[in-house]
């Protein structure tokens, strides 16, 4: 039974009395540690099968868990998940705790959650609906009431989908609600097990004369209602093995904590504590890259981090590639997964990986065009997306409607015209506070934005018809096999799984970390999260980002601050060089050499900003302004005339958020505009004239621009 395990895997497996603590690493076998170690106990006549409950956090972990047990003759052992354990414990129990049945379980809590805010007369859209719905499941599973959410997301600093206040009023009437129905929810399955088993002293020794002892994995995701759960079974014993790794937890969102891992040795003072670093996944190339990106975290959960030991041969360099634009990396990506395929490296044994599912769309267009088939994980195909198909019916019925001029204030061409139309939807020119549904939806219309504004580059002139019939061949094109397809997945979805390669993409500031990860803890859970993403590589990774959005865009883009000190040529703080060999390679496509620069900060507050939007204004989006709006409106009317004279996109000629940099600063000179961001050498040229006039107060006639383009 013990033997192939390690030294460390074998110390874990006859460890089996007291309580104990294995810190198990990224690819350190910590399953087959902890499955042997019930095997073993129980081929040794310590553990009874039916005695052990282990328990995990996804059924198919679950289920790998209960099939190697079998294989190693411990079949009758229970490996379920928290909710699975409960709710049988709660269906056996309830009739004599309680009496009858136990009340209906909730598939779906959205329905309710919806009639709940039609009583209280607070009307929230599909994705409102479905981020309300998630801040109730967090409030249960922290154990926070109705009546404290407001002061627990105050002093939390969650981002909230809405007015707390009103959150706390849905959420004490969707309670209500069950109550009347006698239907009960996921979470309530914990909170009334948690309940029985704290009034009925009879019952909770029932549970723990059936149960002697407890395996729990993942043991940094559980959250505080699941360990009242876990204390519950225990009662004063401390026959419990826990596995987790503080570097893999991301998902506090949801409640978990890896507070409780953290603290077990507190708890437990004489607790066995076994560390696996041994790394039997990633070649010693990839595991040097993953410590090198711990090794700059901050906070408790960094002082426990665990420094992983490569087993397998050196393997190549992890590839650091700085694209031009977005559309560069993404059909670099592809072209270097085609070699892969080619080299003979499986097509379903490759990955990219991105922070936000929105991102995928420009990845399945390339790999279709590639002729390379993929699968989506953990997310509908981009074409498939409820808002992306609500927006493509009413692209469709604008186009046949003849266009969408009669909400346009300028002519600015095709993109406006489309994002007229995805006004009606839920687009705006700034993206929601927070993440969530609301969130994504705004992401997928962002990106079909982008697509039209791409679109009308490729083609001057298109009209709404043309985009529409772009769209359908698009979604035509992207119904590759699933069957050995790359998988393209958000980093959150690949917990848990690995590749031969992975591709991390897309590994800018404010898109890694998130622009809405503010705080301290916010950050370092966005470093952990790309941890995550760099151990899932078994031999080939790459990370790449992109200078500007678009072909022909200002390269104002940086790469990730989590890179630094890791790619060729950079260097972090307290580190004097970077981590790993070769150096950072160049996509197709002009790079623009970038001068350096400190950071930027907010004229107003001081802050650092990161956010591009933000970074043009030097200043905070929500500190005050101090624009001339009369200024602003001139320039708008000038950029309309101009932009219809040259036959270009209004954003050609300067974006909204550059009129009102320029309304702001209102400069007095050439050099004066040039320091304005987005107003670059060639645009001074072009434009700078006219505009310095307009900021003069001085009239502008018409056909200046034309005279100042030949200069």
């Amino acid at each position: 039974m013990l033997d192939g395990l390690d030294p460390e895997q074998r110390e874990v497996a006859m460890a089996l009395h007291g309580p104990v603590c294995v810190l198990a690493g990224a690819g350190t076998g910590k399953t087959r540690a902890i499955t042997h170690r019930i095997a073993y106990g129980v081929r040794a006549g310590i553990l009874q099968p039916t005695s052990v409950l282990a328990v995990t956090f996804t059924n198919r972990a679950a289920g790998e868990m209960r099939g190697r047990l079998r294989q190693l003759g411990a079949g009758g052992v229970q490996a379920r998940t928290f909710h699975s354990a409960a709710l049988r414990q709660l269906q056996y129990f309830w009739p004599k705790a309680v009496g009858g049945d136990l009340p209906r379980l909730l598939e779906r809590k959205v329905q309710l959650v919806a009639e709940a805010a039609a009583r209280c007369r607070i009307r929230l859209d599909r994705n409102e609906l479905r981020d309300v719905t998630s801040e109730i499941e967090w409030s249960k599973v922290t154990q926070t009431v109705p009546a404290d959410y407001p002061a627990v997301v105050a002093k939390t600093q969650r981002d909230a989908p809405r007015d707390p206040a009103e959150i706390s009023q849905i959420y004490a009437m969707y309670e209500q609600l069950k109550r009347d129905r006698s239907v009960i929810d996921f979470e309530d399955v914990l909170l009334l097990t948690v309940a029985i088993l704290q009034d009925r002293h009879d019952i909770a020794d029932h549970v723990r004369r059936q149960y002697q002892h407890f395996v729990v994995d993942e043991y940094q995701d559980v959250s505080p209602l699941q360990q009242r759960l876990l204390d519950l079974w225990l009662g004063d014993r401390d026959t419990l093995c826990v596995v987790g790794d503080a570097s893999q937890t991301i998902y506090s969102f949801t409640g978990a904590t890896p507070d409780h891992l953290l603290n077990f040795r507190t708890r437990h003072p004489n607790a066995t504590v076994v560390k696996l670093v041994r790394d039997y996944r990633s070649t010693p190339q990839v595991v040097h890259l993953a410590n090198g990106l711990l090794g700059q975290a901050r906070g408790r959960a960094a002082e426990h981090r665990l420094e992983l030991v490569s087993q397998r041969e050196s393997g190549p360099d992890p590839a650091h590639t700085e694209y031009a634009d977005e559309p560069a990396e993404a059909e670099g990506t592809a072209r270097r997964i085609r070699d892969l395929i080619a080299a003979g490296v499986p097509a379903g044994e490759i990955a990219v990986l991105y922070r936000v599912n929105s991102q995928s769309e420009i990845y399945e267009q390339a790999l279709a065009d590639a002729g390379v088939p993929y699968q989506l994980r953990g997310a509908e195909r981009f074409f498939e997306r409820a808002e992306v198909r609500e927006a493509g019916i009413a692209l469709r019925g604008a186009a046949r409607a003849g266009g969408n001029d009669s909400l346009l204030d300028d002519a600015e061409g095709l993109p406006a015209e489309v994002r007229a139309v995805l006004s009606t939807k839920g687009w705006t020119t700034e993206p929601p506070a927070g993440s969530g549904a609301v969130r994504d939806r705004w992401e997928s219309l962002a990106a079909l934005v982008r697509l039209a504004e791409d679109f009308e580059q490729a083609k001057p002139g298109a009209t709404l018809s043309d985009l529409v019939a772009e769209l359908d061949e698009r979604a035509a094109a992207q119904h590759a096999p699933t069957v050995q397809g790359v998988t393209l997945a958000s980093l959150h979805s690949a917990k848990g799984l690995e590749w031969d390669a992975v591709f991390l993409v897309g590994l800018n500031e404010g898109m890694m970390p998130i622009t809405y990860a503010k705080t301290d803890e916010q950050i370092e859970e966005e470093r952990r999260l790309l941890y995550v993403g760099v151990t899932r590589a078994r031999f080939h990774l790459s990370l790449s980002w992109s200078l500007s959005r678009s072909p022909g865009g200002r390269a104002g883009r940086r790469p990730s601050r989590f890179l630094n000190g890791l790619r060729p040529g950079s260097v972090a703080l307290g580190m004097r060089g970077a981590v790993g060999g070769g150096g950072i390679e160049r996509g197709p496509g002009p790079v623009v050499k970038r001068g350096r620069r400190g950071p930027a900060r907010c004229r107003v507050c001081g802050k650092t900003l990161t956010d591009a939007g933000e970074m043009k204004l030097m200043r905070c989006d929500d500190c005050p302004s101090d624009m001339d709006e009369a200024l602003y409106e001139r320039l708008r009317d000038w950029r309309a005339v101009r932009a219809k004279e040259i036959s270009q996109p209004a954003y050609c000629v300067f974006t909204d958020k550059t009129l009102m940099a320029i309304a702001e600063a209102v400069p007095g000179s050439a050099g004066e505009l040039a320091g304005i961001s987005g107003v670059g050498a060639r645009k001074l040229d072009r434009f700078g004239t006219a505009v310095l006039a307009i900021c003069a107060g001085e009239t502008v006639e018409e056909g200046l621009g034309g005279a100042v383009d030949e200069v």
